[in-house]
């Protein structure tokens, strides 16, 4: 069972069982042999199977992870996804920290000083 999403083509494709080598399509497959799921294997395949046809994939918000978690837990979402979110936030909050602090700095510290200020804004926490 997998999200087929976009994997062949850019047209969306659905949820659908499909047999092991031709989900491989030549690929090395990794397994989390550790996963832990809320479910005994026989509800996590029915309710993978439940879904086959849906349609829905989006990549932020209904991707094969969300659709796997899904399945093993009772609940979509993707670690993949949270990451991805985090570090942007991050890489987006370290610019405006210093624009948003640099007048504050510019009038304790005068202009003399703005670089190392500017070094400690960036790398603090």
């Amino acid at each position: 069972m997998h999200y087929a999403g976009y994997v062949h083509s850019l047209i969306r494709r659905p949820v659908e069982e499909v047999e092991l080598a031709r989900f491989r399509d030549g690929r090395s497959l990794w397994l989390a042999t550790n996963s832990k799921s809320n479910f005994d294997r026989s509800e996590v395949i029915q309710r993978a199977r439940s879904r086959i046809g849906e349609s829905r994939y989006r990549l932020l918000t209904n991707n094969c992870e969300h659709f796997c978690e899904w399945c093993l837990n009772g609940e979509q979402r993707s670690y993949q996804v949270e990451a991805l979110v985090a570090w942007a936030r991050r890489a987006v909050a370290a610019p405006v920290k210093v624009i948003v602090h640099l007048p504050l700095r510019l009038s304790r510290n005068g202009t003399g000083r703005v670089l190392a200020s500017l070094s400690d804004m960036a790398y603090s926490k």
